[in-house]
């Protein structure tokens, strides 16, 4: 059935086709040829928008930590430095979490270590954050490992429908199989120009989540040395006390000899 199909139109002693476009050799491999080009052009474009979307989405946390290194610290309190950032901000996110936290911890009953239960609650507000930035990462890896797969099924379809107009026209020229393998060709390229550029995007885009994750990892340790201590600990700002104006030398004094 399936080879009756894929032969239909190609019937013997019909003269052999002289248009090479890539339009007359998709349409030589008819709906299986679309359909796969089809599918292929779904994922190319989800993939792209995933990328961007992320990049936008990740440039924004690493503009936020530029922000919160600059001047977080330089606030008397925790609250105050909050208060100050951006509603949607990660590390808002993880400081208000941090102070419930802290207050929900005057609240339990069963001995515990603050320690250990602000540590777990930053600990859940990270992943909670790092989840946020790996979503639809999958779907990159997704599309990376399997659109050379489907390419590869549109050019059996089309090296079969070759086959099998040699077998019919009884004849291995040019214009006989110009059709099939032009769609075979084509196939092989567009898993590749769709699975190139997923694997590349997933691959960078995960260094990136990496950077940011230790940006968050290193702020959140931060926030728990400034709740255990009482605020006493916190890390340096960057900025520099001015320097002590030098000291002028003394001046040598003589003692006039009578």
């Amino acid at each position: 059935m399936l080879t009756t199909i894929l032969a239909a139109g190609a019937a013997a002693g019909a003269p052999p086709p002289t248009n090479f476009d890539i339009l007359h050799a998709m349409n030589e491999g008819g709906v299986i040829a679309w359909g796969t080009a089809t599918i292929l052009t779904v994922m190319l474009f989800f993939s792209l928008y995933i990328l961007f979307t992320k990049v936008f989405e990740q440039q924004k946390i690493l503009n936020q930590y530029k922000r919160v290194r600059a001047s977080f610290w330089s606030n008397n309190s925790l609250r105050e430095g909050a208060a100050k950032l951006e509603k949607d901000s990660a590390y808002r996110q993880l400081v208000d979490d941090a102070l419930t936290a802290q207050d929900q911890y005057k609240e339990l009953t069963d001995p515990i270590e603050a320690h250990d239960w602000l540590h777990g609650s930053l600990k859940r507000s990270e992943d909670s954050i790092n989840s946020q930035l790996n979503g639809g990462l999958a779907f990159l890896a997704t599309v990376g490992s399997t659109a050379p797969f489907i390419g590869l099924f549109g050019t059996v379809v089309g090296i079969f429908r070759a086959l099998i107009k040699i077998g019919a026209a009884g004849d291995a020229s040019i214009g006989t199989v110009a059709g099939p393998v032009g769609e075979a060709l084509i196939m092989t390229a567009l898993g590749l120009v769709v699975a190139v550029p997923a694997v590349l995007a997933y691959n960078w885009l995960q260094r990136r989540n990496k950077a940011i994750q230790e940006q968050m990892s290193g702020f959140a340790n931060d926030v728990l040395g400034y709740l255990a201590s009482d605020g006493r600990v916190r890390p340096s700002t960057g900025k520099k006390a001015p320097a002590a104006a030098p000291k002028a030398p003394p001046v040598a004094t003589t003692t006039a000899k009578a």
